[in-house]
């Protein structure tokens, strides 16, 4: 007797502006494309600017399910993007946050600024106090995660944290090799299920 196994959501969390390099860009639509061709669904924060909107044009573009969360105050500045496979609005980033985490099983940090790195250490610590055991990736295009692999390591070394939080992060060098974790990761937790 086969069992349903619903459809995988990753959320992406990453830059609403493009950034410096072209690579970020063209990293964030290889990575959407990419996620719709697995059949998995995006999970993000629904603006259509920046690195945000190219992974989410890109899995639109081939196919993928999208769900988008974004709270009201960011609706003009995020250009929220309304054509998605759901769009939600929430009232404040405290719950566009939650709507996020509760509806993925993995996370991936594409290149970003203040926001992504809200998002990555909150999802980061939550992990570490045993809330959760979402795989959390960083693709780090063009070394651009360096400095906060550093920073970990900094914290561990000064004794603020065990070295067991090395280990609730996954560094990737790029969309093919966060797919290919992803895959693992995701196979793994439906075996576990089994």
């Amino acid at each position: 007797m086969s069992t349903f196994t619903p459809q995988p959501s990753i959320c992406v969390y990453c830059g609403s502006r493009p950034g410096a390099q072209p690579a970020y860009m063209d990293d964030a639509t290889t990575f959407g494309t990419a996620l719709a061709g697995e059949g998995w669904r995006l999970v993000y924060g629904a603006g259509d600017v920046g690195i945000m909107g190219a992974v989410a044009r890109a899995a639109q573009a081939a196919g993928g399910d999208t769900f988008g969360v974004i709270p009201t105050h960011l609706m003009q500045l995020e250009v929220g993007k309304r054509d998605l496979t759901r769009f939600v609005v929430t009232e404040n980033m405290h719950e566009r946050k939650k709507v996020m985490f509760m509806n993925s099983d993995a996370i991936v940090v594409l290149p970003g600024g203040a926001g992504s790195l809200d998002e990555f250490f909150e999802v980061l610590t939550w992990a570490q106090l045993g809330l959760h055991a979402k795989p959390i990736l960083l693709v780090n295009t063009n070394g651009y995660w360096d400095p906060l692999t550093g920073l970990v390591d900094h914290v561990i070394a000064q004794g603020f944290a065990d070295a067991s939080l090395r280990e609730f992060i996954t560094v990737v060098d790029g969309p093919a090799a966060a797919i290919a974790t992803l895959r693992d990761a995701l196979s793994r937790d439906t075996a576990d299920t089994e």
